[in-house]
């Protein structure tokens, strides 16, 4: 089973959702970001930690280290669902192609399909296709 598919369909069931991961240092370190609506304590850290240690042991997967954290208030947008969920707030996208000359687009979401993301920019809406995004994270107000 992909790893990803795996996070997707393990995390929901135990009251988190996945929201990224990294692998570094030759794919031995294994980042997990998590989330729930409540936000995100050092106990469900070790929680997920756990079960996943175990979960990972089962289904082979080789890694030296896992870490487990909550995605920061720059957390990435990866899905639809996120950036619907985060329209009106600040973000920054990174596009795989340019659009106008222009890669980078800092911005509010303004609204999302499977197809598009609206952002308004310098009170322009502008549309960014989907499947050209790169990265996207969310800009925190501090």
């Amino acid at each position: 089973m992909d790893l990803l598919d795996l996070l997707e369909r393990t995390l929901p069931g135990l009251g988190y959702e996945f929201v990224d991961m990294e692998r570094s240092n030759h794919g031995k370190l294994l980042r997990v970001f998590i989330d729930k609506t409540d936000g995100i304590s050092v106990d469900d850290c070790a929680l997920v930690s756990n079960h996943l240690s175990h979960l990972f042991e089962v289904e082979g997967i080789d890694y030296d280290r896992l870490e487990v954290s909550s995605p920061g208030l720059d957390r990435p947008l990866r899905k639809l669902s996120d950036f619907q969920r985060f329209e009106g707030e600040r973000a920054s996208v990174r596009m795989n192609m340019a659009l106008d000359g222009q890669r980078n687009f800092v911005g509010i979401l303004r609204g999302a399909d499977t197809k598009t993301v609206k952002m308004e920019i310098g009170g322009t809406l502008v549309s960014l296709e989907m499947a050209d995004i790169r990265k996207a994270r969310l800009i925190p107000e501090i």
